[in-house]
């Protein structure tokens, strides 16, 4: 029983941020409403993460990723990621402007993150159960939604 348990362990490890977490993957909406999310454990890319979620977006939607999503125009073909540099080719002026306008749309997605992470449970540790975070987050998300429609449509 006891190699059981350090297997589970070792599938929330993230060598990132050394130590066990949880991972999850917010879908917001023009509206800046959580339409969707996705969760897995620490290790879990978030390339990955999308990917086997079950989560279908049309193709026609346009999609804002970061820079975590490299490769993610050869599924969804209305993708727009940032530019990155490496040694031998750095950002050109075009670039920089493109990741700059990128950014300044992809904002407000940030601000809903952030909206999330007010409920200190999400942000924090996480001291419960793993079976029911996705149930807590999604309650969560909930709240931060409907908070938001009450501000912002009334």
């Amino acid at each position: 029983a006891k190699k059981g348990r350090k297997n589970k362990q070792r599938q929330h490890y993230s060598g990132k941020k050394k130590r066990h977490t949880l991972k999850t993957q917010l879908i917001i909406s023009d509206e800046n409403e959580i339409i969707a999310t996705a969760f897995g454990t620490g290790r879990t890319h978030d390339f990955r993460l999308f990917r086997e979620s079950v989560i279908h977006i049309a193709p026609e939607t346009m999609l804002l990723a970061d820079s975590g999503y490299q490769g993610l125009q050869k599924l969804h073909t209305c993708t727009t990621i940032p530019k990155k540099a490496t040694k031998k080719h750095p950002l050109t002026k075009a670039d920089k402007v493109y990741n700059h306008d990128h950014s300044s749309r992809r904002i407000f997605v940030e601000h809903t993150i952030r909206r999330v992470k007010v409920f200190r449970i999400i942000k924090e540790t996480y001291r419960n159960r793993r079976r029911r975070f996705g149930l807590r987050f999604n309650l969560i998300a909930a709240v931060v939604n409907m908070e938001w429609r009450r501000n912002h449509w009334a």
